[in-house]
């Protein structure tokens, strides 16, 4: 068994990407670097739950002929964690693309994207 096999490989891709989001989100002043800090760990999520419920030569989860009943708890994948990530991706376009109008609105009252620039609620 190699160390770098599929799920190995795409579990580190999700985790750097979730460090990269969480180091865009800290860092960066830029409100539109920031939503994309935001995308980025929310894509590194979703990676990384995907490479958790791999199951290595599983089949679909249909019990037919292709798969006897015995078998069926070792070679049929789980089809919840694709669920959850296929709702995880259509809430993430949501809120990505709800940040955006925000931004949109905020650069088109204040005509700047720096996030220091916004003071209106600071005490």
């Amino acid at each position: 068994m190699s160390y770098f096999s599929l799920e190995y490989i795409a579990m580190i891709t999700g985790f750097l990407l979730i460090v990269l989001g969480i180091w865009a989100i800290l860092t960066y002043k830029n409100l539109l670097k920031i939503v994309i800090g935001f995308s980025l760990f929310d894509t590194g999520i979703n990676i990384i739950i995907v490479s958790i419920a791999y199951v290595k030569n599983s089949t679909a989860p249909i019990i037919d002929s292709a798969v006897s009943l015995k078998d069926a708890v070792n070679k049929i994948a789980d089809p919840v964690p694709q669920a959850l990530v296929l709702t995880s991706i259509v809430i993430g376009l949501g809120v990505t693309a709800l940040m955006l109008a925000y931004v949109l609105k905020l650069y088109q009252d204040k005509k700047t994207l720096d996030i220091e620039s916004f003071t209106d609620l600071k005490w």
